[in-house]
């Protein structure tokens, strides 16, 4: 094991070390043994004028068409940027990087047998903004904006800015839905509403961060209530993990990210342990991402995620799914197959000697399998596959590749403030969710779903057990298992078992469950009704 301090390439605490870590990465490829990078503990910081930047497909973000005209689709600033390193260990021995400006934080491609750890990643006047309730009148209201964000009135309009960003303090306010806020009697509830200054009219400064807005009138606000603003694009992502094989993510802290704290792509045995995302303990602010923490797609093996601590999602905790491509057409044993939603592109995860299966888009049933012999990205949407066979392919229905369902350990994990769901979650793996909390999620605490059709997120659940958990003041049905199939044909889903898990604050239905076939559920503690089903069968109870 070699040994290689950070310190000798001038990357120094309390100091700019933007383009002294590109430096350090550099001379990383070089050193094919096997080695650990050790970083003095202490504070850095970087800057995102600074960092080189790369081009980055990263799936579930930015569209093509949400790009302004003066930007690069794609291209991301990455302080952490590491690409073809085997065999390496980043130990950041608990230190603080504190960056200034939008970024990708970490950003690890084509590498094998890679761990960070001990790394705390934070962001100087983050774009997620806290407007508070300080005052209400009959048709005014007193916001006090939190002391991370700096904002300025120019010509009489209010802005917020920090380096990368700079809007009105009214930007998207008619159609902003994804605005999150906190009730001051429900601290640990998070929900989305419209945005605090929809229908506003005149906006006073105050002085000392606070503003004083006119209202047609004010019934929806509360003194104290808590509204959090941001931009909802998701341009960047925390830490974005591709084309990788056997990566640990240990005591990892990320305060913010501008997008998914984490996103596995097309990637082989992930496991994230002891993680933190969540605001700093000291922060007004109490959301830590723009859309959901972590994301597994098109990925295999085992993804294991345990230990770790997630509050204030922008939108779910987990998401573990494929991709549903588009067959769009069909040449003797040759398909083009498209990906369709366009926040995902750009890369090519199926293949050679992969199994795919030809998916009804209606039934969401399996009408067939090939293996694909070749794999050939066309353009950023579309793939050519050689196979096997075309007998069961159709134009217009889709694809799966079931060699890309990794399974799934998720234990030991507290959930809170999270904006949408805990977990959803659609691979044929076998999947454990065991001993964790769900807290105020303000839709299920677990979703399967599958579809094809909208976000044509894969695929079909096989092997689910669901123990020991507990559910609390989840906003919709607990645990929800709803395929998205239009027509039924047969069960998408099979196999779930919900074993000994306790259900609070919950008045509704506890589990939910259609199009399914193979249920048992046993020895769980329920709090409302317990299960409404449709089109089920073999549902098992055993109940103490």
């Amino acid at each position: 094991m070699k040994a290689i301090y950070a310190r000798d390439f001038g990357i120094c605490t309390d100091e700019d070390v933007t383009k002294k870590l590109i430096g350090l990465f550099d001379y990383l490829k070089t050193v094919d043994d096997e080695k650990t990078v050790i970083f003095d503990k202490g504070t850095y910081y970087i800057d995102s004028e600074k960092c080189k930047k790369y081009m980055l497909y990263i799936t579930n973000t930015v569209g093509d068409d949400e790009f302004s005209k003066d930007e690069t689709p794609h291209l991301n600033a990455v302080p952490f940027y590491l690409n073809g390193i085997d065999n390496i260990t980043v130990d950041g021995c608990d230190s603080v990087f504190v960056i200034d400006g939008k970024v990708t934080n970490i950003a690890i491609e084509n590498c094998k047998n890679i761990t960070l750890k001990n790394i705390e990643i934070r962001h100087s006047h983050p774009d997620m903004h806290e407007f508070k309730v300080v005052r209400k009148g009959l048709f005014g209201v007193d916001f006090e904006i939190d002391k991370d964000t700096q904002l300025e009135f120019v010509d009489g309009k209010a802005y917020i800015f920090s380096k990368d960003y700079r809007y009105a303090i009214d930007h998207k306010a008619k159609n902003a839905w994804w605005i999150g806020q906190i009730r001051k009697n429900t601290p640990d509830k998070i929900k989305r509403v419209c945005h605090p200054l929809l229908a506003a009219g005149k906006i006073q400064d105050l002085g000392n961060r606070k503003i004083r807005v006119t209202y047609p009138n004010t019934f929806r606000f509360k003194t104290g209530d808590c509204y959090y603003v941001f931009d909802v694009r998701r341009q960047f992502a925390g830490i974005f993990v591709n084309k990788c094989k056997n990566v640990m993510l240990e005591n990892i802290k990320q305060r913010f990210s501008y997008s998914l704290a984490l996103v596995a792509q097309d990637s082989e045995d992930i496991t994230v342990e002891g993680v933190e995302f969540a605001p700093e303990k000291d922060s007004a602010r109490k959301v830590a991402s723009v859309a959901d923490f972590i994301q597994i797609c098109m990925c295999r093996g085992n993804v294991s995620i345990k230990n770790s601590y997630f509050d204030g999602a922008g939108d779910d905790s987990l998401n573990v799914h494929g991709v549903h491509f588009k067959i769009t057409d069909i040449n003797d044993n040759q398909l083009t197959v498209r990906f369709m939603h366009p926040q995902s592109h750009g890369y090519n995860p199926l293949r050679e000697g992969d199994t795919i299966a030809y998916i009804n888009t209606d039934t969401l049933l399996e009408e067939g399998t090939a293996v694909i012999e070749k794999s050939e990205l066309v353009d950023e949407y579309n793939i050519r596959l050689t196979v096997s066979n075309t007998d069961k392919a159709k134009v217009g229905n889709v694809i799966e590749d079931i060699s890309a369902c990794p399974d799934l350990d998720f234990e030991n994990n507290y959930m809170t403030r999270i904006i949408t769901r805990g977990l959803l979650i659609t691979t044929r793996g076998r999947v454990n969710v065991k001993n964790n909390h769900f807290v105020s999620t303000t839709m299920s605490g677990i979703l399967l779903s599958d579809d094809a059709k909208s976000w044509y997120e894969s695929g079909m659940c096989r092997d689910v057990t669901i123990e020991n958990n507990t559910f609390d003041y989840c906003g919709q049905t607990p645990i929800l298992i709803k395929p998205e199939n239009k027509v039924y044909a047969g069960a998408v889903h099979r196999n779930i078992k919900i074993i000994g898990n306790t259900f609070r604050n919950y008045s509704g239905y506890c589990i939910s469950a259609k199009d399914t076939d193979g249920v048992l559920i046993k020895n769980n503690n329920f709090s409302g009704k317990k299960i409404k089903t449709k089109n089920c069968n073999n549902i098992s109870w055993e109940q103490l």
